[in-house]
């Protein structure tokens, strides 16, 4: 029997920021589809944690050391999984830098961030993206945001202490211009390029946000690590063979209004 076209078994995937809130999901989903599975962070001790809890259900998961800020960082990892593993099949561009809290935060915290989610997006994407054009295989999944598809709606956060950080919806407003670039790059190599945009994601927020930001969704709900696995095996899989450039919003209808 022909193997499911949603199926990545055999591949080898890698996940950047595996062990926090998008990441730990992932993590368990991209495992449980059969693919060698590597993860990577500036935290790497927070992924062997999760490298071990998936190893010990039946999965192979690798953790591994990775500063997106710092580009020999990146090369030595490049370096690392084409000396190990001899390919990369899949990258997940899930690595996120927070250090702003707020629209006044010192220049620092946004060139900070910019070095992580911007400069550093790019060298990772172009570091892997060129390993798998000179294999001739390859599919990129950059994670995204919804606020980097619309701007702010301030009156969600009223009475809170909770706000829209401007970095956020800098660095991820280009991350989608930035797939298409890759995608229009890379596309006639065979090398397909995507972005998948969640929506708001629970964890614990103020529940007069939650409450808030629920109605303002089709399904009346935030995401959780169940929600954003799915879309991203699709984009990885040959069942998205012909998507490439594209950029899905799982949002729970948030921007569909």
């Amino acid at each position: 029997m022909a193997s499911s076209p949603f199926s990545l078994a055999g591949q080898v995937i890698l996940l950047t920021g595996g062990a926090g809130l998008y990441g730990r999901g992932l993590s368990a989903q991209l495992a449980e589809t059969g693919a060698t599975l590597v993860l990577a962070s500036r935290n790497v001790e927070a992924l062997r944690v999760v490298a071990a809890e998936e190893t010990a259900r039946g999965y192979t998961v690798h953790a591994r050391e990775l500063d997106q800020g710092d580009e020999a960082s990146v090369l030595r990892l490049r370096d690392s999984i084409r000396a190990d593993f001899g390919r990369i099949d899949g990258l997940v561009n899930n690595a996120v830098s927070r250090p702003m809290k707020s629209v006044q935060a010192p220049l620092s915290e946004w060139e900070s961030s910019m070095r992580t989610n911007a400069t550093g997006l790019f060298s990772i994407t172009r570091a892997f993206g060129e390993m798998m054009v000179a294999q001739g295989s390859g599919t990129i999944v950059n994670i995204g945001s919804i606020q980097g598809m619309v701007g702010p709606d301030f009156s969600l956060y009223e009475g809170t202490s909770m706000g829209a950080i401007p970095d956020y919806f800098f660095h991820k407003g280009g991350m989608l211009n930035l797939t298409r670039y890759f995608a229009a790059l890379y596309g006639p190599r065979g090398i397909r390029v995507n972005c998948l945009s969640p929506g708001g994601f629970y964890s614990g927020q103020n529940p007069l946000f939650v409450e808030r930001y629920c109605k303002a969704t089709y399904l009346r709900r935030m995401a959780d690590d169940r929600d954003l696995g799915g879309p991203v095996i699709f984009l990885l899989s040959e069942a998205s063979r012909y998507i490439t450039g594209a950029n899905l919003a799982v949002d729970g209808g948030y921007t569909a209004h």
